[in-house]
């Protein structure tokens, strides 16, 4: 049900699609999107709560829109791409079905993020936007860990060349794509070296959701579940 990062000291994980109760194409742990029935959907999301030993009333969700938008954590949803807390208890989650989830921790200082980067939010530093967030907080660039989940892979992410001239104009270095194929985890392990994260610091599960343990929007075309990165200070 959980995939969990070796450097990330709270309660988190990134949720495989094993474990629920939905119904092909859905099966069988998704948690959101707006094909499959609320009602599986709900469940599924108080199953794997429980795996984690946490509970909703605490849930921090988004209306994701591909920005570069860093909210203060609250309970319910807001509009943004990425959440940060100073605060126990609260449970930060992220959906994803081929964008990356990144997850960051600040133990030294308390401080937890998380960030959806498609290549949207890639090419517009949604990781350096989520840093400077926490550094608001209280955090500091060198005790921040930082783990990125499953995404697609470079092989399996072809792009037109309008998005590469965008990495391009954005200052993106050349072996972050190979002709028009992208590899996000590359340009996201750029910004965070720009923001002074310690490539010590940061994991990387190097998994592609094109795997069958896995949600693919674009292997699916469309009709998939969805998949959290979440992260709790207990």
């Amino acid at each position: 049900m959980w995939l969990q990062a070796p450097n990330i000291g709270c309660v988190h994980g990134f949720s495989t699609r094993y474990g629920g109760l939905s119904l092909t194409p859905f099966d069988s742990l998704n948690l959101g999107g707006s094909e499959d029935a609320t009602n599986l959907i709900e469940k599924n999301r108080e199953l794997a709560l429980q795996k984690l030993q946490l509970s909703d009333h605490a849930l921090c969700f988004l209306k994701q829109v591909h920005g570069n938008t860093v909210c203060l954590a609250k309970q319910g949803r807001q509009e943004g791409d990425a959440l940060v807390s100073n605060q126990k208890h609260m449970v930060l989650a992220i959906s994803i079905a081929d964008c990356y989830p990144i997850l960051f921790y600040d133990e030294a200082n308390a401080v937890i993020g998380a960030a959806h980067a498609g290549w949207r939010g890639t090419v517009s530093r949604i990781a350096a936007n989520t840093i400077n967030s926490m550094l608001q907080l209280g955090a500091n660039p060198q005790s921040i860990n930082v783990a990125i989940g499953q995404g697609i892979c470079q092989s399996n992410f072809t792009v037109g060349n309008e998005v590469i001239e965008q990495f391009e104009k954005a200052g993106f270095p050349s072996h972050c794509w190979q002709n028009n194929q992208i590899d996000l985890v590359k340009c996201n392990r750029f910004v965070l070296a720009e923001n002074n994260i310690p490539e010590s610091n940061v994991w990387a599960m190097n998994r592609c959701t094109f795997e069958k343990d896995f949600f693919s929007y674009r292997r699916d075309k469309g009709i998939t579940g969805r998949m959290w990165g979440l992260i709790s200070m207990q």
